[in-house]
């Protein structure tokens, strides 16, 4: 049975089908296309062993590469054939393949991606060719000053947690996964139960149960279980990372150990990083960029993740200005800590967050993306109100209390020409 949806939101629906599938169907028919997000939970770099990660990066480039009944070329060619759009990807939660055509072509393209799915045959050439591109980008991102600093950082915060390796893996670990290792997570991790399907478009609730049935309703739950993990409990252990390296700009990044997106304190950060780093009218830009010309870049993020995650404020700035900058990009933000934002400051912040936020659900791609990540992550597809709720209800008091507990001790990391 489908669950009750907010009144606005009427189009918008989620039932689990007999085979454990979950199907959410966002109704649109203003436009003749269809885009569809088909999410594996329990899936990417969070839930690979250290020997193997970057596993699940690699299965998604090569899936698309040959099934037991069709080629590569062969299913290049149906997708181009009609204008369609297919794709494997991952992250640190989540491993998606992506749908996007014409309502015509949705049955034959739903079609051609369960067989994907199903029963792709991982054909030995292509494995040992992506594993060569994947390696190659892996050496690139070690001449990139921004991706250094990150990678460090990263490392140094998580340690031995999954986080703290790249989706992508490591050269050591990529050259050591094998066809039987990808066979092995597909038939471990493929399964209906474990497969959330999220569309939007041209496409009624009625229509798209039928599709998904015909198609993917004789996929049966094997008798196996998941697999269970367990993940290393991170204490925070601030420390300072400086790595000399011949650059134009020094790029210095500090780190927050903070908290996964099913915390309270989720919201009031993502609330704070768009009041520190989102835009040309943000505080680091402001004071640091416009007022004291200290930045070539600078910014701030926090990751949506399910296991704690890191709130980072990084500044590419003159390798002279190194000490000044790593000083102010501290103060800017423990600034968070000792004073409270002004009520225009947080209002201003507010609407920025959900103007971007909104403006982020325009196209039907956009809305299966975050109605079935909300539904991987465990949130469910009612995330989308409460998330703008909890915003909302946001006090001063509120931003700096949990500023408090989270940003004062930083991880430091630095890469540039000491």
């Amino acid at each position: 049975m489908s669950i009750p949806i907010h009144p606005k939101q009427q189009s918008l629906n989620r039932l689990v089908l007999e085979n454990g599938i979950t199907l959410i169907v966002r109704e649109n028919p203003t436009a003749d296309l269809i885009s569809g997000r088909f999410f594996f939970k329990n899936t990417g770099s969070l839930w690979e062993p250290r020997e193997k990660a970057g596993i699940f990066h690699l299965l998604a480039t090569v899936i698309t590469k040959g099934t037991e009944r069709l080629s590569s070329v062969e299913i290049a060619e149906a997708i181009e054939s009609i204008g369609a759009g297919l794709g494997g990807d991952t992250g640190t939660d989540y491993f998606m393949m992506s749908l996007k055509t014409v309502s015509n072509d949705f049955q034959g393209m739903l079609e051609l991606l369960a067989e994907i799915l199903r029963s792709p045959t991982f054909p030995e050439e292509e494995v040992t060719l992506e594993k060569q591109l994947i390696c190659q980008t892996i050496r690139s991102q070690k001449e990139q000053p921004f991706n250094v600093a990150f990678n460090q950082l990263r490392s140094t915060m998580y340690g031995d947690h999954p986080y703290g390796s790249s989706i992508l893996g490591t050269e050591e670990t990529v050259n050591k996964l094998s066809r039987e290792d990808l066979q092995n997570c597909h038939q471990t991790y493929f399964r209906p139960d474990n497969l959330i399907i999220s569309l939007s478009g041209r496409i009624t609730l009625d229509e798209a149960v039928t599709r998904i049935e015909k198609t993917f309703g004789n996929w049966q739950i094997p008798a196996t279980s998941l697999p269970l993990s367990s993940f290393p409990i991170l204490t925070p252990f601030p420390c300072e990372k400086i790595l000399d390296q011949q650059t134009q700009q020094s790029i210095i990044m500090l780190g927050y150990l903070t908290v996964g997106v099913t915390s309270p304190d989720y919201p009031v950060l993502k609330l704070l990083s768009t009041y520190l780093g989102n835009g040309l009218s943000s505080r680091l830009f402001v004071e640091l960029r416009e007022k004291r010309g200290l930045a070539y870049d600078v910014s701030a993020f926090y990751s949506t993740r399910l296991e704690p995650s890191q709130f980072v404020v990084y500044i590419g700035t003159a390798p002279t200005n190194t000490k000044i900058a790593l000083e102010g990009l501290q103060q800017e933000t423990e600034r968070l800590c000792q004073i409270k934002l002004t009520p225009e400051e947080l209002q201003t912040a507010k609407n920025k967050l959900l103007g971007q936020y909104a403006l982020g659900k325009q196209t039907n791609a956009e809305v299966a993306q975050l109605y079935g990540w909300y539904e991987t992550l465990g949130l469910g597809i009612e995330f989308d109100q409460k998330f703008q709720e909890k915003i909302a209800q946001i006090t001063p008091e509120i931003a700096q209390t949990v500023a408090q507990k989270y940003l004062l001790s930083p991880y430091i990391s630095v890469v540039g020409p000491t």
